[in-house]
């Protein structure tokens, strides 16, 4: 329950007001995907149930351009990624992505004006790039995130986000690999199929 707490918290951090800048082009490129979120929850022809459908599309529009989902499934599934079909694999990305919009949206929607902090940047020569964060809530709580990116034609794409050191990926990872160590790939696929 904590670590889908936590989990969550971190997904949520995309969505909060930045207040110090990071100076490359990968922090660059997470603070615009977070000024357009905001924009759309702020919006107030989005707002209200009525409008949920709509405001959903356009979140997942932009969270579809920073997030490499197909990237965070792959790593998720591990070295069971290689014996899957390529359409084996198309379901599952579908299924993983399924799972996170499902679990996050509402985490998404929401934001109550947290304090989201950009505190350091790194490259490597190897096109990867981390960008560090925190969160501040209303008590004064810090939670420490960071955004793992590769590069792709000047395109920073987050495959992992790291929240108080827990990794979405490797913790997902962890879960799959306890389920195909006990069942098959055909349960796994099926539990994931029941969650939604």
């Amino acid at each position: 329950m904590k670590t889908l707490l936590t989990v969550g918290l971190g997904m949520l951090l995309l969505f909060m007001e930045s207040v110090s800048a990071v100076a490359g082009v990968p922090g660059d490129q997470v603070r615009q995907t977070t000024d357009k979120l905001l924009a759309i929850l702020e919006d107030p022809q989005l707002k209200g149930e009525s409008k949920k459908s709509e405001r959903r599309h356009k979140l997942k529009e932009v969270l579809y351009e920073r997030f490499d989902f197909t990237e965070m499934a792959k790593r998720s599934l591990g070295s069971e990624w290689r014996r899957r079909s390529p359409d084996e694999q198309k379901e599952f990305v579908k299924l993983f992505t399924d799972l996170l919009e499902r679990a996050y949206l509402d985490k998404i929607e929401s934001y109550n004006g947290e304090n989201f902090q950009y505190s350091r940047e790194r490259e490597d020569d190897n096109n990867y790039a981390q960008v560090d964060t925190k969160l501040v809530d209303k008590k004064g709580q810090e939670f420490a995130i960071s955004y793992r990116l590769y590069n792709t034609k000047g395109d920073w794409k987050v495959y992992d986000v790291v929240i108080e050191n827990v990794s979405i990926v490797n913790n997902y990872r962890a879960q799959f690999t306890r389920v195909l160590a006990s069942s098959s790939y055909e349960e796994l696929v099926n539990r994931m199929k029941g969650k939604l």
